[in-house]
């Protein structure tokens, strides 16, 4: 179409619309609504509309592009605008800011469209008036084309709605700028909002479309910067409950959402389905859609109240389009002053989220050109701000440098430019009950959020957390267990001490002398230790420090291996004595006294400790934690408790422990040996191997079970230290008790009994002895090898003749036994034989039967045996006790008494297993005897 002659040739017949007052604004929609814009600028002219022209003054043009059709989307963000520009204008032009001049906005169409918009834009500068400056770009696509090109025609443009973050590259856009934040401005709104509720891990959630690419790409940069970590990135094209899904296995808990109001029914849907809802999440969208755009949403996935369900509580992030603050603005007014007087002059026309944003804008073209006019003064030029033309390079970087330094409160807060873009204010709103309300904002220029006191509203009863909240949870030793257990211990050890003192104060004791005093006290010691490491196995984390913990790792260790060894180490030295003493026959003389068995118990120590310090050096045990499986609280809060464990570990502990369980191994396998082969020494004040056997066998059981249980049960620290408390407590007083109560119990019911022995009396002689030497208990008779060797020559040539008299007193006895009612003829010789066998006796043991046979010897004198008659019995008392009825009644009882007493000096039975008729009183055995402290081993 051709331009209209008369809008060609008479621009300024559009002037009494500018100065119609208030009625300027619908005289300007009348002309761009019910003409189409004008004839012009239908059929392409440069002229455009003219809005607020004066009819005096120089005008300084400035373009203005934006879509103004109705046919077009975003055609009403232009149409809304119009009354804030024309009140803009107006203002400007009673203020007489620019005086003598006045603002010359003329608008061009650019349909949102980039071939319209280009050839809008060129037609402008071919056909119009040199214009200063360009105003307007409102889709992306025509401002960022246009925008490229504004350092090639000197112009600088000043949008008031293009938003993308594309046009924020200075590199590429050096003449844009824009009132309105871009949508990179919210991001750091949403870091500060994160910051404020200590929100440090979140996940994104992006619309595969670039203007949501963008922000998410800042919106990264931003959150690294701020040390927030982002758990997950998500991004769809049209289904999201796949990217929803992940966000919730990664337990992404607050989501950053960048999409349209058609996605975001899609995905507030999918969070139903997936129950990302409620006190545990927080949803963080744009909020820059359309007014209850939930109603609008046509979602057949879910029904809109499921729909609300999951949405209540989200939080929109959006510009301010006013300020809130009742502050008069650089037009005189405040921002509400203004927003009435906007309502008012736009009458029936759409309002637009953009009005503020133009409206300012206006103001800082004027406050740019008014200091672009103050420098072409203060430089003394002679050139005129309306001589500018696109070829003037030096007055275009002057109003570049200008529009710069632009600072000034207007309608939509603190107006001012950091590389070109707008430092806004970004509110925050939440859906609550079906609507949106306002709940703080963000200033960028001061970074500051305030948030409205109780306004948000979350679902629980405070904040969701970042995550699901882990909460340590140490798996402690229960304080009464530990109490009881102890207690326990503390008996123990108590008893242990009562053992001590008894062994102590009874020392001087034959039957404790016997028994090695001094090897009792280590038994005692090592039990005493063994019962202290239980108060170190039950002291974890809660009641020490870590550094602590570790130490005790390696002091608990140490003790119960050294109180192990100690105890058992000092009862199998004993038995070994006993065992070197009465199995090894063919040594001439042993003597073995405490001082070597001690050495033996440090021998073992020694190589305790070799073990334990070589662990301690190339391997020592540290102190680990052992995470198991989250669990959900028991109280029902919005945490998981993280269950760990405290171990005392090192990088090869099961060698370790190996070399620790061979060495006890043999030591017990050692005992259990000498236990074995001394089972028939029956001397109880020396032999303990009964209940060193038991012992062995109680200990050895209860560990194995006890070691199995405790690792199986290692995960459950208090079944673990009960059952490892219980083996120790068990073993050690098993073993305290049947080593020190069969000897308490002795000593108070029969002292002497636990120093007889079955096989071996001792002689005067030896106890005369015993008096001069040492103390111990089994330590062999220190006299010379010759006497022993002739004692043992004795021995030999004794036994030959008690073979032959055995055999003699067998043969007297199957005399008297076949002829009973005759006269037995006994031969002198006979009783010279039965006199040996007393001095045999006699020999053996002068104290205990020297009475024994001097009352025989009064009872029955010698005689020479001779033929009786019967007659001379029933007359004579004399004759009559020499009767062969007497002589084998006496025979009968005396010969098997004989015969049994000089055995045991030799190895054989006592004398206390004659026939039962004999009184205990006249045994031998039960006679009180001395015993001597030493023990003459014959080599029987």
């Amino acid at each position: 179409m051709a331009p209209s002659p008369r809008r060609a040739r008479e621009p300024r017949s559009s002037a009494a619309a500018g100065e119609a007052g208030d009625g300027g604004a619908p005289a300007l929609l009348l002309l761009v609504l019910g003409l189409g814009l004008g004839p012009g600028l239908a059929r392409g002219s440069g002229r455009g509309t003219t809005v607020g022209q004066p009819s005096n003054g120089t005008p300084l043009s400035i373009m203005g592009l934006m879509p103004l059709s109705e046919t077009v989307a975003k055609g009403s963000i232009g149409r809304g605008i119009l009354p804030a520009v024309q009140l803009a204008i107006d203002q400007i032009r009673n203020e007489s800011l620019l005086q003598p001049y006045f603002l010359d906005l003329r608008l061009y169409d650019t349909a949102c469209d980039n071939a319209k918009g280009l050839k809008a834009f060129y037609d402008a500068i071919k056909y119009g008036p040199n214009h200063l400056m360009v105003f307007g770009g409102v889709c992306p696509s025509v401002t960022s084309i246009i925008a490229e090109s504004l350092k090639g025609w000197n112009l600088v443009q000043l949008s008031f709605a293009a938003t993308t973050p594309v046009l924020a590259d200075k590199k590429k856009y050096p003449y844009f700028f824009r009132t309105v934040p871009s949508d990179n401005a919210v991001n750091p709104a949403i870091v500060k909002f994160l910051k404020h509720f200590s929100w440090k891990r979140v996940g994104t959630l992006t619309q595969d479309v670039q203007r949501f690419s963008e922000v998410r790409n800042d919106l990264t940069g931003e959150l690294e910067n701020a040390n927030i970590q982002i758990a997950d990135t998500e991004s769809f094209s049209n289904d999201p409950c796949i990217s929803v899904k992940k966000l919730k296995n990664n337990d992404v808990r607050i989501i950053l959402g960048q999409f349209d109001e058609l996605m975001a029914a899609k995905v507030f849907c999918c969070v139903y389905d997936e129950d990302m809802y409620g006190s545990k999440y927080q949803w963080i969208i744009p909020g820059w859609y359309q007014a209850s755009w939930w109603q609008q949403a046509n979602s057949s996935t879910c029904s809109s109240r499921n729909l609300r369900i999951a949405m209540e509580g989200y939080i929109g992030v959006d510009f301010e389009p006013l300020s809130t603050k009742e502050i008069k603005t650089i037009s005189g007014r405040t921002p509400q002053q203004y927003e009435k007087e906007y309502n008012e002059k736009r009458s029936d026309v759409e309002p637009s989220k953009f009005h503020g944003y133009a409206y300012d804008g206006i103001w800082v073209i004027a406050k740019t050109l008014q200091r672009a006019m103050e420098n072409l003064r203060s430089t003394n030029r002679h050139q005129r701000i309306q001589d500018f033309n696109y070829t003037d390079h030096k007055l275009g970087k002057i109003f570049l440098d200008a529009m710069n330094e632009t600072n000034f409160f207007g309608v939509t807060g603190q107006v001012m430019f950091r590389n070109g873009e707008r430092m806004g204010t970004i509110k925050f709103t939440q859906f609550q009950d079906g609507k949106e309300v306002k709940v703080g904002e963000y200033n960028a220029v001061a970074d500051s959020l305030e948030l409205f006191n109780d306004s948000i509203r979350f679902q629980g009863l405070e904040p969701p957390k970042d995550q699901t909240f882990i909460r340590m949870q140490r798996r402690q030793i229960y304080l009464p267990l530990y109490s009881i257990l102890s207690a326990l211990t503390i008996l123990g050890m108590i008893m242990a001490s009562t053992f001590l003192f008894f062994n102590i104060k009874n020392r001087n004791q034959k039957m404790i002398k016997m028994s090695s005093p001094y090897m009792n006290n280590l038994i005692i010691l090592g039990g005493m230790l063994s019962y202290a490491s239980i108060f170190l196995f039950g002291l974890d984390g809660s009641f020490v420090s870590a550094s602590t913990f570790e130490t005790l790792c390696t002091v608990r260790t140490w003790i119960l291996t050294v109180g192990y060894t100690t105890a058992f180490g000092a009862m199998f030295a004993k038995t070994w004595r006993v065992h070197a003493i009465f199995k090894n026959v063919k040594m001439k003389k042993k003597i073995i006294k405490d001082q070597k068995l001690m050495v033996i118990v440090g021998g073992m120590l020694l190589i305790d400790l070799c073990i334990l310090i070589c662990w301690q050096v190339v391997d020592p045990l540290k102190r680990t934690e052992e995470n198991y499986n989250l669990e959900p609280d028991p109280a029902g809060r919005d945490i998981a408790i993280l269950p760990f464990l405290e171990h005392c570990e090192n990088s090869h502990m099961t060698i370790w422990l190996g070399i620790v369980y061979a060495y006890k191994g043999l030591l017990m396998l050692f005992g259990c040996f000498l236990a074995w082969e001394t089972r028939n020494v029956s001397i109880p004040a020396l032999n303990d191997s009964k209940y060193i056997g038991m012992s062995v066998y109680n200990v050895g059981i209860m560990c194995i079970i006890g070691a199995a249980v405790s690792f199986l049960t290692r995960d459950q620290p208090n079944v673990q230290f009960c059952i490892v408390a219980l083996v120790i407590i068990f073993c050690s007083t098993i073993t305290l008790c049947l080593v020190f109560v069969p000897k308490l119990i002795t000593l108070r019911t029969n002292p002497d009994a636990a120093t007889q022995n079955r096989r071996f009396q001792f002689t005067q002689n030896q106890k005369k002895e015993d008096s001069k030497t040492s103390t111990s208990v089994t330590s062999v008779n220190q006299a010379s090898t010759s006497r022993l060797e002739g004692l043992q020559s004795e021995n030999h040539r004794l036994r030959m003749k008690i073979t032959e008299l055995d055999k003699d007193l067998e043969e007297v006895t199957m005399q008297l036994q076949d002829t009973p009612e005759k006269t037995t003829y006994i031969k002198q010789n006979h009783y010279q034989d039965l006199n040996d066998i007393l001095s045999i006796r006699n020999f053996e043991s002068k104290d205990g039967d020297k009475a024994i046979l001097r009352n025989h010897h009064e009872q029955n004198p010698p005689a020479q045996w001779s033929t009786t008659e019967p007659s001379r019995t029933s007359k004579d008392p004399v004759e009559d006790i020499n009767s062969p009825e007497h002589i084998q009644r006496r025979l009968s009882l005396q010969l098997p008494i004989l015969h049994h007493a000089y055995l045991p000096s030799i190895g054989g039975v006592d004398a206390s297993c004659a026939s039962p008729c004999v009184s205990p009183s006249a045994s031998p055995r039960h006679r009180h005897v001395q015993p001597s402290f030493r023990v003459m081993v014959s080599g029987l």
